[in-house]
């Protein structure tokens, strides 16, 4: 048999914009298309039962050995495997190291992101793209897939905490599917982040945005809260400041009360997923409390420990957004969405950009072999 020639194409940041990386209402419909496809099953990712946000490395707290680093805040590397089924039938991989020095100490972002595509049947790539805007815009446009089918009808106010990259993304992909927004509430630790985020907003959005001084006052009025920050401060938030019928999503980790996720209806992205980390957990030598720093569900997983929440009680937006379950009954239900990415959404999003490159001639083609040395 003739050997076949193998090649791909790269993708740069700049290529990735000009095929539409930023696009919010794409890339939110392709989120929802994406969850879907998840309730229907249409999909494979890694681990045991098929549903693992991937591998993690993470750096030992002590070595012996010179050159090798240590653990630090968020430092870790990620494989992130998964196949989507549907016009997408496109299998791939997200792989990225994380060092949250990197900002202050190198000029880099936290994380450092590559998407690889791959042909389902033969495994040749397709594409290697660079992925921090990718894996920013599909992070935050699920919001947007929780705002479309869990935030009440007519919500006026969106509330912003944290404003940094991905409440960038966040608060577009929600204003993408809350079409009576008229207010924006944005807070920060640190205030000229939140100055430049409203700077930023109001020349994309018509809406009375205010910068508040304190937690409180960002969260009370609103009907959809969006947290997506990260640092040393934790964001602590009081039942009591919750609006009747508001929607609370969590892109990162949020401090609500034990009875705050008793008293209301939690949804997940994806529950199987969640339910792996608590499994792994249980089996890490630290126990549950190893995904503290970064699982937005470890207040689930404590409560679980101690029989306050059963896992069978947990729902996922795949189902609600595949017409399976509908957990908003009435305007004052108060529901917590609680977001922990998916390789799927990598890969979905990764694909439709792969073919608007394709269209428009983006990329650089590269070689792999042109007839492989060995068969």
């Amino acid at each position: 048999m003739e050997r076949k020639k193998v090649s791909f194409r790269f993708l740069s940041e700049p290529d990735m914009i000009e095929a539409g990386v930023l696009d919010v209402k794409r890339c939110v419909a392709v989120m929802d298309d994406t969850f879907k496809l998840l309730g229907a099953g249409d999909f494979v990712m890694g681990g045991y039962n098929q549903s693992s946000h991937g591998c993690m490395l993470w750096y030992p707290r002590e070595t012996k050995f010179p050159h090798m680093p240590i653990a630090g805040p968020d430092r870790r590397y990620m494989a992130m495997p998964a196949y989507i089924g549907g016009r997408y039938h496109c299998c791939g991989v997200k792989w990225y190291g994380s060092n949250v020095a990197n900002p202050k100490e190198r000029g880099l972002p936290r994380s450092i992101l590559m998407v690889g595509l791959n042909d389902v049947e033969t495994g040749e790539p397709l594409a290697i793209m660079s992925g921090n805007l990718l894996s920013a815009m599909r992070t935050g446009c699920v919001p947007g897939v929780a705002a479309k089918y869990l935030a009440k009808k007519g919500a006026e106010s969106l509330s912003v905490i944290g404003c940094g990259v991905i409440s960038r993304a966040c608060a577009r992909g929600i204003l993408a599917n809350m079409p009576g927004a008229k207010r924006l509430y944005l807070y920060d630790i640190k205030r000229e982040s939140a100055e430049a985020f409203a700077k930023e907003m109001t020349k994309e959005f018509e809406l009375e945005t205010v910068i508040t001084e304190t937690l409180k006052d960002c969260v009370t009025d609103a009907d959809v809260i969006s947290v997506a920050a990260a640092g040393p401060v934790p964001v602590e938030i009081d039942k009591d400041w919750l609006k009747p019928g508001c929607l609370f999503t969590a892109t990162g980790h949020a401090e609500l009360s034990e009875e705050c996720w008793q008293e209301n209806q939690v949804v997940f992205d994806y529950w199987p997923m969640h339910e792996v980390w608590y499994d792994e957990g249980k089996m890490h030598p630290e126990g549950i409390e190893s995904t503290r720093d970064w699982a937005p569900s470890y207040q689930i997983f404590k409560m679980m420990e101690t029989g306050k929440l059963r896992a069978e009680d947990m729902l996922s937006l795949s189902d609600v957004a595949a017409g399976t379950v509908s957990p908003r009954r009435s305007d004052e239900d108060k529901i917590l969405f609680i977001s922990g990415g998916l390789p799927v959404e990598d890969v979905s999003w990764g694909y439709t950009l792969y073919e608007e490159a394709l269209k428009k001639n983006l990329g650089t083609p590269l070689t792999l072999w042109e007839q492989a040395h060995w068969l």
